[in-house]
């Protein structure tokens, strides 16, 4: 199984998981983060955009993932994520530059699906 397999397969599974807890704060804040990546004044586009930058300047690669396969979804070329990533690398600094490796290795694995 490949990563990005690897990954959506873990992420469904553990959210099935955390589902089942039916705990009201958990599921607000997972309806709170589906809302807010609707279109609104900000097409979704953008919207995933700039998930995908904060999530690089915060260093979460399940993250990153995440918006990379969504970034992907919506029609992204290969160009303009790595301009975005670049910006993101730079407002981070250089404690990014791991995580834009495996962002680089990821994408690349969702281009070749």
């Amino acid at each position: 199984m490949g990563q990005v397999e690897q990954f959506n397969t873990y992420r469904s599974q553990m959210n099935e998981r955390i589902a089942a807890a039916d705990n009201l704060i958990i599921k607000r804040i997972f309806n709170l983060d589906t809302n807010a990546y609707q279109a609104g004044a900000l097409d979704v586009k953008a919207k995933e955009l700039i998930g995908l930058t904060c999530s690089l300047v915060l260093r979460c690669d399940d993250c990153v993932k995440y918006h990379l396969g969504k970034c992907k979804e919506v029609g992204f070329s290969t160009e303009e994520v790595h301009e975005a990533m670049g910006v993101a690398t730079l407002v981070g600094g250089t404690i990014v530059v791991p995580h834009l490796r495996r962002a680089f290795e990821y994408w690349d694995e969702l281009n070749k699906n």
